[in-house]
């Protein structure tokens, strides 16, 4: 009984990782990536999005919530689960290693992210482009924002190929092979995404 439940709760950890969570980083790299076409463009995008209507529950229901139980229930694989060599192979357990110093980073990079900026926000500071203008021109903040933004979508990336697996949607090795290309490509695609927004800022 024991065993179904926490394995539930981890299908529904990888799920939630995906959908909505994944989705949200998806739409936040793009509208971020506005910032390539200039401060007022980025702007327009960021206005549009906190314009949306039932915005509040949008984000508590969608985002927050979701993200919490992912971040909670994350912490503790990351620091109970053990690497299982019996049944997938070297890469693969690096992969799931790297997964969960990934998933300790995100977390610590996006609680930060919030505080600087949703929280300022609430305290009456406007987010738009001057704000990560000087947010980003401390080369320190700068680090910190590449290593954060690389080790969440690298987490989003590898978390895909768990996601897939554990959905029985990629059960033969094959399928698995081909699933571990396809999450590279996106890595490597929504890593560029992010890196140029962060420089589009200064």
């Amino acid at each position: 009984m024991a065993g179904n439940r926490e394995y539930n709760l981890r299908r529904l950890h990888s799920l939630l990782g995906v959908i909505p969570v994944g989705i949200f980083l998806i739409q936040h790299l793009v509208v971020n990536n506005f910032a390539t076409r200039g401060a007022e463009a980025f702007n327009n995008a960021a206005h549009f999005m906190e314009s949306l209507p039932f915005r509040y529950v949008l984000e508590t229901f969608v985002i927050f919530l979701p993200l919490l139980f992912h971040a909670i229930y994350g912490l503790y694989i990351a620091f109970t689960a053990k690497n299982n060599v019996s049944k997938y192979g070297y890469f693969r357990n690096w992969m799931f290693l790297l997964q969960r110093i990934s998933g300790v980073i995100t977390l610590v990079f996006i609680t930060w992210h919030v505080w600087e900026t949703r929280v300022a926000a609430a305290f009456g500071a406007e987010v738009n482009f001057q704000m990560m203008e000087n947010i980003l021109s401390n080369p320190f903040m700068m680090g910190f924002y590449i290593v954060g933004v690389i080790s969440t979508i690298f987490h989003f990336a590898n978390g895909l190929w768990s996601f897939l697996v554990s959905w029985g949607i990629t059960v033969s090795p094959r399928s698995q092979v081909i699933a571990t290309y396809v999450t590279i490509g996106i890595f490597i695609a929504l890593s560029y995404v992010g890196i140029s927004s962060l420089y589009a800022f200064v």
